[in-house]
């Protein structure tokens, strides 16, 4: 997919009229450089009534290498972003520049939102891959909350989504071992590729074992350990960043109860 290197601009976009869309399709079908507001909700899985009636707002696509950043900390925040393709973290700075990882984001998820509080992004986020995210200037999305119906109140659904999927990483921290926390981020990422249409059971981890354990509340030796251990229980296949679910019971076992993978291992 073939998407904009420029800077993405806040000046509202329609699409033309009737003579000129000939040449505006081709163009649309040779290069995605824009997507309708119905492809938006389409991504974000939206009411078909929403779908419907939002055809005549677009919005731009702006491709990332892997290493550059979305947004920064302290950014205006004037924009929120939609992940078109790729992967992309989402990190907190401290005083001392160390990072902690907040958010790990893939296909149909908003990043960005951190900054309606103070009008400023209080996270930066980072492409761990080369990806296509589509841009979502906040003046856009009034313009589309003022002139469709329920599209606010869908927005804000899915803002609250992600939030409540923080708040259960939040209750993983707080009372979850080791073992539980990799199998229940393993087991979370399976489900995504599952909904993308990938394959749920073999996949590619995109970010470092530290970017993971910063990300679990666990130090990079620990993740490497805890891996380590899980393929050796025959639970999952590990080599390099590749992952095999080999027992899918296995690894949800680990979630649910107290046992460990010492105890797996005796069972195998």
């Amino acid at each position: 997919m073939t998407t904009a290197f420029a800077q993405p601009q806040n000046r509202a976009k329609t699409i033309p009229p009737p003579a000129l869309r000939t040449s505006y399709n081709a163009l649309k079908s040779h290069a995605k450089l824009w997507s309708t507001a119905s492809e938006i909700s389409e991504l974000l899985n939206l009411p078909i009534a929403i779908q419907r009636q939002t055809d005549q707002v677009v919005f731009q696509h702006v491709h990332f290498k892997s290493g550059q950043r979305i947004h920064s900390l302290n950014q205006e925040f004037v924009n929120i972003y939609l992940v078109n393709s790729g992967f992309i973290k989402s990190i907190f700075l401290d005083e001392f520049g160390n990072e902690q990882v907040c958010h790990f984001q893939m296909k149909g998820d908003l990043l960005g939102i951190d900054g309606m509080h103070t009008g400023r992004h209080m996270s930066e986020a980072v492409a761990l891959s080369d990806c296509d995210v589509i841009v979502i200037p906040l003046l856009k999305l009034k313009v589309c909350s003022c002139t469709f119906e329920h599209f606010e109140r869908a927005i804000l659904h899915i803002f609250s989504r992600q939030l409540v999927a923080q708040q259960n990483r939040l209750n993983i921290l707080a009372s979850k071992n080791a073992e539980a926390r990799v199998s229940i981020f393993l087991q979370s990422l399976a489900q995504r590729f599952h909904l993308l249409g990938y394959s749920q059971t073999s996949f590619n981890l995109r970010m470092t074992r530290h970017e993971m354990g910063s990300y679990l509340g666990l130090t990079l030796e620990t993740v490497s350990r805890t891996l380590s251990l899980l393929n050796d229980a025959g639970i999952i296949s590990v080599q390099l960043r590749r992952i095999v679910i080999l027992d899918a019971e296995g690894l949800k076992e680990l979630t649910l109860t107290h046992r460990d993978i010492q105890r797996c291992m005796v069972k195998v």
